[in-house]
């Protein structure tokens, strides 16, 4: 069964993003009968996985959260706040049962045993029926019903086991069960993965016809089912069923990285289309290849055109296939902002643009962490409390903006509030203290804000689980920096803050400039170039201990020739004879020294460290077209060794 375990476990997470997101709806008042339902079915769902596939704790836990649910769905019980966030909660421990689980890690069934028991004790407690006529109601009210349930042949094939149904059936109420026969072959006909058994099944019980329906919801199109009212009696109470779990002392594992993508058909049609292009393509050239003439050039023209055009739209099928839609990871955010904005008696409206942005799932995975940071310092230093609001004149709910966009290339996140601001003051007086700058320096909005990047760089007093621990933008920095993006700050005292972070749309192929320095190549990314020049007399200094530095745009950027840090021998020393490429990362400029710019190209990124070793200043590789091999820049590391160099 392990083969289906993947997927199980892929649809599981949705579902309980589904569920998170509905209790929310819930919770700020949608009263639409459907959000219970989206809610009470992926956790059926769920339920009804972990069961097939022997989950058994997490089956149970499910089983009484689905109870309760059921409640909500049919009436029987308000959805009142401490109720959602108690389900919210046990939304919480079902994603850490299932990563432990997939992890394969012992379950933490403390914190699930105590959840689930706050979940009873609710149960337990005098339900208050909702008379509002917009909630959902049981559709049929019976004293049971009569079920006709017959297997396909096949049914086994799908990874389906009647049993587990009918188990689950007999939790629902009082079953009995007839077993047909007849068409149950002889033993020498007898084919173990074949299903043979049909049941007529008599279930006493008060629920409706939706929820017995939902139970076979994996084998309807798998099985003949007919389920039929019984007559009116005496019902009788169903019990819940629960279930002591073994109590472990070990932590569940850290949560694992999907390692699948959903692929819409029509993506996997035009790529298809593109293969079938590019076999055609092939049978021309060979065909040419093998009766050659040169009264067949211009044809061993066009169809060399045609083949570089082909693999251009193959390459860009195939990234399309990595590309997902920016929600994915925008989904958590009204979650976390629920949580944090209570925890710090906060009014605080997200607002969201953009979901639809596609970009890279590798680059989705990893910007995740650093949006949580920033999304969560401007919850706790932007955005004020109702009080001081109210006192400046501002709504008591503040608003924070989480919006995606593409830009020449790139993918741009901007995190925006309409709070206090960075304190400008109280950054540079910390900066003082620390000793980074000097009371007497004069610096720009843009160089206070470059501050908060330092490491261990912060002005809170005092230290809180959410923030102040010295630790987070500078991580949040390098974290961006390592997908060849970059984060820039506005603020303006009183108004707001807003963080831009641009990215690359994929970490597989980059855009770059070509440079020579010797007999050597090297790719500059476009994306950090800012200018090219020829270096003129009287530009480049030689000062005492900082090295050669280059006058541009009223500062003084270091120099780094790229001859020295790799070893290559150049075309000429002499500083006028080369160009001098300007480049910016981390938000410092330095200025590269090469013999030659050859012409702007996109090149497929190699890892040198998986093929060689780290090498520090090259981000990676990549094979030319004559077969040679050049060294993609890491911007931000020659940056940081340029500056390093001037320091020492």
């Amino acid at each position: 069964m392990e083969q289906f375990h993947q997927t199980f476990f892929e649809e599981s997470f949705e579902g309980l993003d589904a569920m998170e997101s509905n209790l929310l709806e819930l919770q700020s008042g949608n009263s639409d009968p459907e959000v219970i339902n989206t809610i009470f079915r992926a956790a059926h769902s769920i339920k009804g996985g972990s069961a097939t596939f022997g989950f058994n704790e997490v089956a149970k836990f499910t089983h009484v959260l689905e109870t309760l649910l059921n409640e909500m769905r049919e009436g029987q019980r308000a959805a009142t706040p401490q109720a959602v966030n108690l389900l919210l909660e046990s939304v919480d421990v079902l994603r850490e049962m299932l990563t432990a689980v997939r992890g394969k890690q012992p379950i933490d069934t403390a914190q699930a045993n105590a959840t689930q028991q706050q979940l009873e004790i609710l149960l337990d407690s005098a339900a208050a029926p909702v008379t509002s006529s917009s909630t959902l109601k049981a559709s049929t009210s019976a004293a049971g019903w009569q079920i006709r349930f017959r297997p396909k042949p096949h049914l086994f094939m799908s990874g389906n086991d009647p049993l587990r149904i009918l188990r689950e059936l007999g939790q629902l109420g009082e079953m009995h069960i007839d077993v047909d026969y007849s068409a149950l072959p002889g033993f020498n006909n007898f084919d173990t993965e074949t299903s043979y058994l049909g049941w007529l099944l008599l279930l006493t019980t008060p629920r409706s016809k939706e929820e017995i329906t939902e139970v076979f919801a994996w084998v309807e199109e798998d099985a003949d089912l007919t389920i039929e009212p019984l007559a009116a009696q005496p019902l009788e109470t169903v019990a819940r069923q629960g279930g002591d779990r073994r109590v472990s002392d070990e932590r569940r594992a850290a949560g694992v990285e999907s390692t699948s993508i959903r692929v819409d058909i029509s993506k996997v049609d035009m790529l298809i289309n593109m293969v079938g292009e590019l076999v055609i393509n092939q049978n021309i050239l060979q065909q040419i290849g093998e009766h050659f003439e040169t009264n067949k050039l211009d044809l061993l023209q066009r169809a060399l055109g045609d083949l570089a055009r082909n693999t251009r739209e193959l390459q860009e099928s195939v990234m399309r296939i990595r590309m997902l839609p920016i929600n994915v990871a925008f989904n958590r955010f009204p979650r976390l902002v629920h949580d944090v904005s209570q925890k710090l008696s906060k009014k605080i409206e997200l607002k969201m643009s953009g979901e639809g942005t596609e970009l890279d799932k590798t680059v989705l995975e990893k910007i995740v962490d650093p949006l949580v940071h920033l999304v969560r310092n401007s919850m706790d230093h932007g955005i004020e409390t109702p009080e001081i609001r109210r006192t400046l004149g501002k709504p008591e709910t503040g608003t924070l903006l989480l919006s995606a966009c593409h830009k020449g290339g790139n993918i741009v996140i901007e995190i925006s509030d309409d709070g206090a601001g960075l304190n400008k003051a109280k950054i540079v007086k910390k900066a003082v203290e620390r000793g980074l700058i000097k009371a007497t320096d004069h610096l720009s909005d843009d160089q206070i804000h470059e501050l908060i990047f330092l490491p261990g760089f912060s002005t809170v007093e005092q230290v809180s689980d959410l923030s102040g621990r010295g630790v987070g933008m500078d991580v949040v920095r390098k974290n961006i920096s390592s997908l060849g993006g970059s984060v820039e700050i506005r603020s303006e005292s009183g108004k707001g803050s807003r963080f831009t972070i641009r990215l690359p749309l994929t970490l597989a192929i980059v855009d770059g400039q070509s440079a020579a320095v010797g007999n050597e190549f090297y790719i500059v990314p476009l994306v950090s170039i800012i200018v090219s020049t020829q270096v003129k007399s009287g530009q480049v200094s030689l000062v005492a201990g900082r090295g050669e530095v280059f006058h541009f745009r009223d500062e003084y950027l270091p120099v780094l020739r790229l001859h020295e840090l790799f070893g290559a021998k150049p075309r000429d020393r002499d500083i006028h004879a080369g160009l001098l490429v300007i480049v910016e990362g981390d938000g410092k400029r330095a200025g590269l020294f090469v013999d030659e710019l050859l012409g702007q190209q996109q090149v497929v990124i190699k890892s040198l460290e998986t093929n060689y070793k780290r090498v520090e200043g090259v981000s990676g590789a990549t094979i030319l077209g004559d077969g040679a091999v050049a060294l993609i820049l890491d911007i931000p590391g020659l940056i940081r060794i340029a500056h390093q160099r001037q320091v020492a």
